[in-house]
């Protein structure tokens, strides 16, 4: 925590309760990993906790929302806009629910655009060193790949930041 000084200065505070800082918030920004505590983290549940009438920007992943519980709290009011670039499954079905939900009422709604959170020049430098790394490694038949270059590797997820399976769904 800050100290008392730190936060008049800066102008914040700390809450120490997601679902209460949710219930004080215009707008949510959801920027976290994927992993099994994340999954579906935004549910009916806690969308209920959020201010009414608030909104929901997803710059993460797109099953860190549970997408049925986004359209269902657009379409009643409970939020009144969700905004994501990212879809879940990608791509998504001509009748995912989060293609045709709405706001009930004016000034609101639903906006996706495709995955660009991470289409900065640095990131798109970083992206093209380490195809090139992975194919160098793989072509040479050295197969001596950087960890933090691979999403999956022999199968499995290489990184938590994308999730990981649970065991009923290896199988």
């Amino acid at each position: 925590p800050l100290s008392p000084e730190n936060e008049k200065e800066i102008g914040c505070r700390r809450v120490d309760k997601l679902e209460d800082m949710l219930a004080q918030c215009d707008v949510v920004t959801i920027n976290c990993p994927l992993h099994e505590k994340t999954r579906g983290m935004f549910n009916k549940e806690l969308i209920s906790k959020m201010k009414k009438g608030s909104w929901l920007v997803n710059t993460a992943r797109g099953a860190i929302v549970v997408k049925e519980d986004v359209a269902e709290a657009l379409k009643s009011g409970q939020l009144r806009g969700y905004g994501g670039d990212v879809w879940f499954p990608q791509p998504a079905p001509k009748d995912h629910p989060l293609r045709y939900a709405s706001y009930s009422t004016w000034g609101g709604g639903n906006a996706m655009v495709p995955h660009m959170s991470g289409t900065s020049i640095d990131a798109q430098q970083r992206y093209a060193a380490g195809t090139k790394a992975i194919l160098d490694s793989y072509f040479s038949g050295r197969h001596d790949y950087n960890p933090q270059d691979l999403i999956v590797h022999k199968g499995e997820y290489a990184t938590k930041a994308y999730g990981q399976r649970a065991e009923a769904q290896k199988k």
